[in-house]
């Protein structure tokens, strides 16, 4: 602590000793970005001309080390200064040790009286931890299995790979996000292994091309005589999208099926219904004209145009006698005396007699004629 306020007091005395002297220069390089991995060093490079008195260091805006031209002022041991004098410049490299990642962020060199400064920028990536949850599998031959990698608390997150060093029929991993965590991250590799061996998950941050990796023996056994009558065991991918289509399929087929078997059975019975009607019209037709055939067979038409060729008997009234037979009758009552004449009747001078032919009544014939 009394180092820390002895430097401190040391670079409150360079700096009025530079304002009363008003010396001026400059800064030719400043320092450049640095990307480290948490834990590592940081290095920093400031370049400036000869005549300087004073040079300081500060990381996000905090100053962090004062260089003068015979010692440095260290106030942090994380902070250290080397030099390098090359007769027109001078060199001033600031040390980060064991950069942490709240490290991260400007870093800035600058001179006292100076109108210029450098800056850059310091990156920190942090590798965290990788593992896989079992030190070891036992699993069945040939059949489908998953292995699990996990990084944990890494920034940036990691590219994973894999080491397969067993024989597998089919490998492949994919990588997902942990949604409980940033900085950690998922890796699955899907096997079908076919023997004993060692499996590595690596995590590689790519710009420090810094890795990081995890192992783990699998053991392969062969499948017991149970397992294979076990309706839990799992079909491979492609086998279970077959089964899949092939179901589709025949279920559609049926539908069609269904459909055209329905189809059939209302046609066929309409066909059936238009016969039966049918045959009931026509029934009912030849009935129809059955009748009105026995109809005319009986009855006929009547033929206004005949003419029977039979003579016409009618009842035909004796024309009156003739005077001369009145006479004659007259003359024939008187010839009998002896009959009693007749009190009902008129006399012979008053109402004349006539007598009729009885003749038989009139026949109406009807004459048919049958077309």
């Amino acid at each position: 602590m009394q180092g820390s306020w002895e430097g401190f007091l040391t670079v409150l005395g360079v700096l009025a000793g530079l304002a009363a002297s008003g010396s001026s220069y400059a800064i030719i390089e400043g320092p450049k970005n640095v990307t480290v991995l948490e834990g590592s060093e940081a290095h920093f490079n400031c370049t400036v001309s000869q005549g300087w008195k004073l040079i300081m260091w500060a990381l996000e805006g905090t100053v962090v080390l004062s260089v003068t031209p015979t010692e440095p002022i260290i106030t942090n041991e994380r902070f250290t200064s080397k030099s390098y004098d090359l007769g027109d410049t001078f060199i001033s490299e600031m040390v980060i040790h064991d950069v942490q990642f709240n490290d991260s962020g400007q870093v800035r060199c600058s001179l006292q009286n100076s109108n210029r400064d450098g800056s850059a920028f310091l990156s920190v990536q942090v590798m965290g931890a990788l593992l896989i949850p079992s030190g070891s599998l036992v699993v069945t031959e040939d059949k489908p299995c998953n292995v699990t990698c996990q990084a944990l608390g890494w920034t940036p997150l990691p590219e994973f790979s894999w080491e397969v060093g067993v024989p597998v029929s089919q490998a492949s991993n994919y990588s997902v996000l942990d949604p409980g965590d940033l900085h950690s991250a998922l890796s699955i590799l899907a096997l079908t292994p076919q023997g004993n061996g060692t499996l590595t998950c690596v995590a590689t941050l790519r710009t420090l091309q810094a890795y990081k990796s995890a192992s783990v023996n699998l053991t392969v056994v062969q499948p017991s005589l149970g397992s294979i009558d076990n309706p839990d065991t799992s079909l491979p991918t492609w086998a279970i999208v077959l089964l899949a289509v092939s179901f589709s399929l025949l279920l559609i087929l049926i539908i069609v099926l269904i459909i055209i078997f329905c189809c059939c059975c209302v046609s066929g019975r309409e066909e059936k219904e238009s016969s039966y009607q049918s045959e009931i019209r026509k029934s009912a037709s030849a009935k129809t004209n059955k009748g009105t055939f026995e109809t005319k067979l009986k009855s006929g038409n009547e033929n206004y145009g005949y003419s029977s060729d039979e003579p016409k008997t009618t009842q035909i009234a004796s024309p009156r006698p003739k005077a001369r037979e009145v006479s004659i009758l007259e003359r024939s009552s008187s010839r009998h005396p002896y009959q009693e004449p007749d009190t009902h009747r008129s006399s012979p001078a008053s109402r004349p007699q006539v007598s009729f032919i009885n003749l038989p009544s009139p026949k109406k014939v009807r004459n048919v004629t049958l077309v």
